[in-house]
């Protein structure tokens, strides 16, 4: 996956979505947007890590493939810093 300066010279950035839920054996971190993109951890913090593996993986994969992997993607400016996704009820 590509640094945030890296993106930052780019002026654009694509977004991923990941959504943490419970289970019986820790935590399970999923890109609802990616299929096959989604892992187990004892905490969330290690399911989000093994997610992301798993999607840099897909990512090889897909490039590979000449696949599209149809990201969101956004404008970044020199100030950015971070961005994220929070979830809301509308």
């Amino acid at each position: 996956m590509q640094s945030l300066a890296k993106l930052q010279e780019k002026n654009k950035a694509q977004l991923i979505s990941v959504v943490i839920e419970n289970n019986d054996d820790g935590y399970l971190a999923k890109i609802p947007s990616i299929q096959g993109a989604f892992a187990e951890g004892d905490t969330p913090q290690e399911a989000i890590f093994n997610c992301l593996d798993v999607l840099k993986m897909i990512i090889e994969y897909k490039k590979e493939q000449d696949q599209p992997l149809n990201l969101e993607t956004i404008e970044l400016s020199p100030n950015t810093c971070l961005t994220f996704a929070i979830p809301v009820q509308l």
